[in-house]
């Protein structure tokens, strides 16, 4: 769900899914039930809201980051709809920073929703996405500092159909879906000759029955399948040049290409029934299939509790076995990688919630995820594929999130930690807001058998996100976020006293400084006959922190650089025209 997505990993740095269509996000850090299958450790539900059914109704939006058009209304006496679409302008915000490229973006969504009976309800979802970036290569400094960023580029789309029957003990539903990636990576040298090039494209068609019924009021069957059809192709081509500071394959020239189809199913069944007043207990499981693997089926098995001290104060338990596919783009980048099976995760969720009030939720949690499975690099022994997918990837990585290497099933890793949340939701007392506090651990142990710190092993994370609503008129909100430093590898004196990284020794053996910074924003209403006109002000890292992302070797002067993860402090003025 994000621009800029790493392939073979997750993550990106910004959401394609527009928040003013979202009503309602759930999120599962562990223990989640058997209707999730291919997820391993967390599961994001993001509820979409309906068009408007009164009349047609819009918003527009301008700032100096992007602008948005959405509009929405009635479809019909029974229905609604609403389509959006943002763009990205960072051009003078980049070049402001010092920086030698801009990423460039657009994202639309077009929804819609109508009741054929009392019984019967069809929805429909599309989400378009482009992204581009786009590199100044003017001087010499620019074309150097490029060659060490993996340009990636990227259009895809979702669409979805889904048709749902209420009846009176439960309901059904079916969908047919179809998802397209096409990635495009490029990285040349300080010459502008091509480094590293990757075209790959991933279409799957989707289809998914699920159902619930409730029988004697307190036992609910859960139950469904899906399938997915999925053409897969590509190629990549990765060669030295002759004036290149970056890292060469191990043998000279690598490349690769591949045209195929794949196949996921996957089923699952879970029972969950009340068996005294305050306790109710689910059990359930399911079976995956992948068959660009050796070993293509995988079984699942999960169970929950959660016992209600009071109405206000409850604890859950639950737990299970989670397996994922390995990537596409793993398996076909080098064909001896079928041999991986599914990655596999057995984990145990405790927690313990209270309400304070009817708008103040606390809740504890406190968890173990033990990983199998994890595929492993036999060039690089110290390599896990887990600790991919960060920083500035490419090059200086050895593209490693794109599984080249020969991997093995062989890589494990254990998490451990504790979560505070606390939520206050907008009631009479005019104030909301989203705190969260971590504490956990996260290893990794490679084909060599070292255990060492993931690359996302965040020992401490603080998040703070808090609103005002003074009046109609005046809103004034703020977001805090704070984190212990990443692991990164640092660099020691090498051959010929040239500083380099020791990856079999060092990997992972250094910390980042710690990570923090304060966004605040002031929002202004003004309201109309027939409109509405808000203006506000947003400034990001308000404090002007200079977090480091990583270390950086710079092969000129033989000096390691630290690379800033912030532009600094960001001014935003904005507005908005509600009709």
């Amino acid at each position: 769900i994000n621009h800029f997505g790493t392939q073979g990993a997750t993550g990106g740095p910004l959401s394609f899914i527009n928040l003013d269509f979202v009503i309602d996000v759930t999120f599962a850090t562990g223990g989640f039930g058997a209707r999730y299958g291919d997820k391993l450790s967390s599961v994001m539900n993001i509820k979409l809201k309906q068009g408007r059914r009164d009349h047609l109704g819009g918003k527009a939006t301008i700032s100096a980051t992007q602008f948005g058009l959405d509009t929405q209304g009635p479809l019909g006496e029974k229905g609604s709809f609403l389509v959006g679409a943002r763009r990205s302008y960072l051009d003078l915000i980049f070049k402001a920073a010092g920086f030698g490229f801009v990423p460039e973006y657009w994202d639309f969504i077009a929804k819609a929703d109508y009741r054929l009976d009392q019984s019967n309800e069809l929805s429909f979802l599309t989400i378009g996405v482009l992204d581009n970036v786009r590199f100044f290569n003017d001087t010499e400094e620019q074309r150097f500092s490029n060659s060490r960023i993996l340009g990636n580029s990227q259009n895809q789309y979702f669409s979805n159909i889904t048709w749902k029957r209420v009846m009176k003990n439960g309901f059904m539903s079916m969908s047919l879906g179809r998802t397209f990636v096409d990635y495009s990576f490029l990285q040349s040298d300080s010459l502008l000759q091509p480094v590293f090039v990757s075209d790959s494209r991933e279409g799957e068609t989707s289809l998914r029955t699920d159902g619930v019924f409730l029988f004697d009021n307190d036992l609910e069957l859960a139950f469904g399948a899906s399938g997915k059809l999925a053409r897969i192709n590509g190629e990549f081509d990765w060669t030295p040049t002759e004036d290149s500071f970056l890292e060469s394959p191990a043998g000279g020239a690598l490349s690769n290409s591949w045209d195929t189809t794949a196949v996921k199913a996957g089923a699952y069944v879970q029972l969950a029934k009340n068996v005294l007043p305050r306790l109710r207990m689910s059990v359930g499981g399911r079976l995956d299939y992948f068959n660009l693997i050796d070993n293509p089926v995988v079984i699942s098995p999960r169970a929950s509790m959660q016992y209600a001290f009071t109405d206000l104060t409850s604890v859950s338990l639950s737990g299970g076995v989670y397996h994922q596919a390995p990537s596409y783009i793993w398996l076909l980048s080098n064909a001896a990688n079928t041999r991986l099976n599914h990655v596999r995760v057995n984990q145990a969720i405790l927690g313990v919630e209270h309400l304070l009030r009817a708008d103040l939720r606390v809740r504890v949690e406190g968890y173990v995820k033990d990983y199998q499975d994890y595929p492993a690099s036999s060039e690089r022994p110290w390599l896990v594929l887990a600790n991919t997918g960060a920083g500035f990837g490419g090059a200086e990585d050895g593209f490693s999130s794109f599984g080249f290497d020969n991997l093995f099933s062989d890589g494990t890793g254990f998490t451990r930690g504790v979560e505070l949340l606390v939520q206050k939701r907008l009631s009479d007392i005019p104030f909301y807001g989203i705190m969260s506090l971590s504490y956990n651990f996260t290893d990794y142990k490679g084909l060599d058998g070292i255990e060492r710190p993931g690359l996302y092993d965040q020992r401490i994370i603080f998040n703070l996100s808090a609103g005002w609503k003074l009046s109609e008129r005046w809103e004034f909100s703020a977001k805090f976020r704070y984190g212990t430093g990443t692991p990164y590898t640092p660099f020691s004196p090498g051959t010929g006293g040239l500083l380099a990284q020791n990856f079999a020794a060092d990997y992972n053996g250094g910390r980042l400084p710690d990570f923090h910074s304060l966004d605040v924003r002031v929002d202004r209403r003004w309201s109309f006959d027939a409109w509405n006109l808000i203006a506000y002000i947003d400034i990001q890292n308000i404090y002007n922190r200079k977090n480091v992302q990583a270390y950086r070797y710079d092969p000129r002067n033989n000096a390691v650089e630290e690379a800033g993860g912030t532009i600094g402090i960001l001014p935003t003025i904005g507005v908005s025209a509600e009709f």
